[in-house]
């Protein structure tokens, strides 16, 4: 029997950011993506379970997405995987944290550099790495099977705020039309905020996307 897909998520921090843990049913090898905070929570789970991370990889490098990286890094000896245009990104989390007066996170190392279009092959997943630019230079999202885990470029009802450093409006649309609009349908859409939803939902109903198309340039 072909072993399913399994996406387990865990609603962590004071910005309520979804860390998605994936693995396949009969392994417990897993993949950790945006693991933003609450770190002792996430091991303790994950040691309860007896799964055995083998990577963390981030959509991108905000405050609320990194909080939890350093500790599952050392605990389990795994690499962190980032767009290269996202370690500015990374390096002004101290600061974000002070802004919004929350625990100031520690920057994690960053072991391997992102690449749109690889694919990589961890924990007997085929992973497929988009470049989203939009929310922040270097975001992208994870396509896995008929699943992709979209960060915060797009959830459910709407799209990334693009008004932080690094953000642009035209650049976001450009992305949910040309990598995002491009997927079928009934894939699942793994957020970084808010429930889970699929392509063809936001493709029907999400304001942000109504007129967009997939292979043409986006006038803003």
């Amino acid at each position: 029997m072909t072993p399913d897909l399994v996406v387990e998520s865990f609603v962590v921090g004071p910005f309520e950011e979804n860390c998605h843990v994936l693995r396949l049913s009969d392994r417990a090898e897993t993949v950790i993506i945006d693991p933003g905070d609450e770190a002792p929570r996430l091991l303790a789970h994950f040691e309860k379970a007896g799964w055995a991370p083998v990577a963390i990889l981030n959509t991108h490098a905000h405050l609320d997405h990194i909080g939890a990286v350093k500790a599952l890094q050392e605990r389990f000896k795994i690499p962190f995987h980032l767009h290269p245009e996202d370690l500015p990104t990374l390096g002004t989390a101290p600061q974000a944290a002070h802004m919004y007066g929350v625990p100031v996170p520690d920057v994690p190392r960053v072991d391997r550099h992102l690449a749109h279009g690889e694919t990589l092959e961890l924990a007997g997943l085929a992973i497929r790495v988009r470049h989203t630019p939009g929310h922040t230079p270097g975001h992208v999202c994870f396509v896995v099977a008929d699943v992709v885990c979209s960060g915060d470029a797009l959830f459910r009802g709407s799209i990334g705020r693009t008004d932080l450093p690094g953000g642009d409006t035209a650049t976001l649309l450009a992305s949910l039309a040309n990598e995002f609009l491009t997927l079928d349908d009934s894939v699942k859409v793994y957020s970084g905020h808010g429930p889970v939803t699929t392509i063809g939902r936001e493709r029907l109903h999400n304001p942000f996307l109504q007129g967009l198309s997939p292979g043409h340039a986006v006038d803003v």
